[in-house]
């Protein structure tokens, strides 16, 4: 085999600095900080500075290779410090999302063997209780200056004042192996213990590269770029990576996550794009319907982490003028697997075609590819009507779990992913399901998020969701669980008849309860689990 010629330079998170530094050095990096809420500011090029100064921290701490440098922290220029230099030295940055139970901290942080932790303000108690029982945790950092140093942490070291420590001279970012690991990230644990995704260098700068192309997020240079989607989520969906290899401004919102907060922080920064999941969005929404503002310069949104409910985005779109992206992804992968841009098949297509289309998460980035399969394994067309387990495999997606072996993974090189979906000819792939949430009445599989995508519609619901329920004659019949729109009216009958010409007969639920609010995961997902075990002794209506 005869090999190429060419130079075989490492990807590596730190050359992503580098380049950002000297192409887009006065880029402006804005972040609401925890401690206090002001704004700060400063630009790609003192993220440099301060991130080799962290690296020489670091060092000196006694951080090494391979080690793990844990994060409980919102989105702010300090996390994002920790992104590029506990990557950049080598060692392993593990994100941990804060709203996950101490205790399964805890156990995620000595299954990780973290030998650091840094912190946030807001999350000193935690801090202080959890870091008793984490065995190997040898250092506690609390992100600010010494004039914020919280009281439940007397003995952990102020972030500000390790980095000053640190002389202005040059630092050079190690190189190795594109291989090595660079991120590790738990799944939210919905079942079982989470497990962890090790992500690489090579994995994560081709995410960042993908994630970037025009049919994909599409980012620029002239971008203002407004993450809401957390940086402890699946590193921010590779924000943190493609906002800098494209020179776009970051504008980090830190805990403030309320829909007053967001909209003014995009107003006032001049936001062209934001990221994150349903439920953020629809408390936008409601700040701005119920205070009648606009959106001065927002243009385009993409929605992950769950299903994006087509009421959700027309409203964005024929109501603001933002554009809604519908994504999918999971921890497995990086995020990204797919995007919903259209094609040229497009341009002509009627406004009921165009958001039948929006409801699918989307076709395959390059670099991920699609297949699902019957029960027996066998793979199924590509003809928008066969449904299936959603497999999937490429640069950026886990082949293994972090010391943890699963059932999740083909021996033919595939990872399940545990959705169940249809693909079309054209390459649009849309979940119909979670394995464990499908709805299986008379021996048929009904959709849950297809009924949820209906109900959605109606003006008087906020959120919803259908679960499958025991039925002695059915086996299982789908229960709507609906919470309703402030200060609006909806009964059983008028939801169910709602569904009537919208979906085949038998599909429609079979009854509906009224809730003040659903369960929610530590990444905002509707806990369908926990709704199955409240209802599981529904009383169904007499002659259903």
């Amino acid at each position: 085999m005869l090999h190429g010629l060419m130079m075989t330079r490492p990807l590596l998170i730190s050359g992503i600095l580098r380049f950002a530094e000297r192409a887009h050095g006065n880029r402006e990096i804005v972040s609401r900080r925890a401690e206090d809420l002001a704004i700060h500011r400063y630009t790609y090029r003192e993220l440099g500075v301060r991130a080799r100064k962290l690296a020489k921290a670091l060092l000196a701490l006694g951080i090494k290779p391979g080690d793990r440098v844990a994060t409980i922290a919102w989105n702010g220029y300090r996390h994002l410090e920790l992104y590029y230099a506990v990557s950049g030295i080598g060692a392993v940055l593990h994100t941990i999302n804060p709203r996950l139970h101490p205790t399964q901290i805890a156990w995620i942080m000595n299954h990780a063997e973290d030998k650091a932790l840094f912190v946030d303000t807001t999350f000193a108690k935690l801090l202080a209780g959890v870091a008793p029982h984490v065995a190997s945790l040898a250092h506690k950092v609390v992100l600010c200056g010494r004039e914020h140093m919280p009281a439940e942490t007397p003995d952990a070291t102020c972030y500000e004042e390790l980095v000053a420590a640190q002389a202005d001279d040059a630092f050079e970012w190690p190189e190795f192996d594109e291989n090595t690991a660079s991120c590790l990230c738990y799944t939210s644990g919905t079942t079982g213990n989470p497990r962890g995704v090790l992500y690489s260098h090579r994995s994560t700068v081709l995410h960042a590269y993908a994630s970037s192309l025009p049919d994909v997020m599409g980012i620029r240079a002239v971008d203002a770029i407004l993450p809401v989607v957390p940086m402890f989520h699946v590193n921010a969906w590779g924000l943190p990576y493609s906002a800098l290899i494209n020179g776009a401004k970051i504008v980090f919102p830190g805990p403030a996550l309320d829909g007053k907060s967001v909209y003014e922080l995009m107003e006032s920064e001049r936001v062209t794009f934001s990221a994150g999941v349903p439920t953020v969005w629809l408390g936008l929404l409601a700040h701005v319907e119920q205070n009648k503002l606009r959106f001065t310069t927002l243009k385009r949104c993409v929605i992950g982490g769950s299903a994006a409910p087509v009421a959700l985005q027309q409203r964005f779109e024929r109501e603001y003028g933002v554009e809604i992206l519908h994504a999918w992804g999971m921890t497995e992968m990086s995020p990204l697997g797919t995007l919903n841009q259209p094609t040229s098949e497009h341009e002509r297509e009627s406004e009921e075609a165009k958001y039948t289309r929006k409801a699918k998460q989307g076709r395959g980035v390059y670099g991920v590819e699609l297949r699902i399969v019957d029960e027996a394994g066998k793979e199924l067309p590509w003809d928008g009507t066969s449904f299936g387990a959603l497999h999937v495999r490429g640069p950026w997606i886990a082949g293994s779990y972090f010391r943890s072996e699963s059932g999740a993974f083909t021996a033919d090189g595939w990872f399940d992913t545990g959705d169940v979906a249809t693909i079309d000819a054209q390459g649009f792939m849309k979940i119909t399901d979670r394995t464990k949430d499908v709805i299986k009445s008379g021996g048929e599989w009904i959709g849950s998020l297809d009924l949820e995508d209906v109900i959605m519609k109606h003006p008087s619901v906020a959120m919803a969701a259908a679960i499958a329920v025991p039925h002695e004659k059915w086996g299982e019949r789908p229960l709507l669980v609906v919470v309703k729109k402030p200060g609006q009216e909806l009964s059983r009958d008028e939801a169910i008849g709602y569904f009537e010409g919208k979906v085949a007969k038998w599909w429609i639920p079979s009854d509906v309860v009224f809730v003040d609010a659903l369960p929610l995961g530590a990444t905002g997902k509707v806990l369908k689990t926990e709704l199955r075990q409240k209802f599981a002794s529904h009383a169904w209506p007499e002659g259903v």
